[in-house]
């Protein structure tokens, strides 16, 4: 990926389904800029405890150390000018505030990466993400492999008791391994879902 800009100050957004690697993206990205000596600031939304209540971890096992906010405009309270970059993970568990929250930050010269599902269980657009894909400067959409056929995975597949999740269900459920799949188009199903 290549950054050819004039004034610094941009919102890069790495997108995808479960499993497909977006919060290891973003620690990578995290740790070239620690190495580059770039003052970064880390937040995960308090809804987010699966694998700690301190750490941004990947599924795979990564981590690194986070703030841990309620909601998207406390994030403001804790960058000062000193600050290069923010990352924010899992950010499609975050109020619509964080849309203008990220461009504040980005207007202001600061670098913005934030990571989240770019869909829901349902195969619909995740919460603030649409918004944030559209007002990015760089998006980056990652891919699964689908545990069905093994074809290039898009989907989020919910499971309940390992059958697929009725449309019904509510749009948030944390969760890992235990209660998701990575799915292609064609394999990804979902119960009672309208045909249009």
């Amino acid at each position: 990926m290549m950054y050819h800009q004039y004034r610094p100050g941009y919102l890069e957004v790495i997108s995808g389904c479960m499993f497909a690697g977006k919060t290891e993206e973003l620690i990578r990205r995290i740790k070239v800029l620690e190495f580059a000596k770039k003052k970064i600031l880390v937040f995960k939304p308090a809804i987010d405890n699966r694998y700690s209540n301190t750490k941004v971890v990947s599924h795979s096992g990564s981590s690194v150390e986070s703030i841990v906010v309620s909601c998207a405009k406390d994030i403001l309270d804790y960058v000062n000018d000193d600050v290069d970059v923010i990352a924010i993970d899992e950010v499609q568990f975050f109020d619509r505030d964080v849309i203008g929250v990220c461009d504040k930050l980005a207007r202001a010269g600061k670098r913005v990466m934030a990571a989240g599902l770019d869909t829901d269980f349902r195969a619909e657009p995740f919460g603030v993400m649409p918004e944030l894909i559209t007002t990015a400067e760089f998006v980056t959409k990652l891919t699964a492999v689908c545990t069905v056929c093994g074809a290039p995975a898009t989907r989020t597949q919910r499971l309940v008791n390992q059958k697929p999740a009725s449309y019904l269900d509510p749009i948030i459920l944390v969760g890992a391994q235990e209660s998701y799949e990575a799915r292609c188009r064609h394999c990804h199903t979902v119960i009672d879902k309208p045909e249009f």
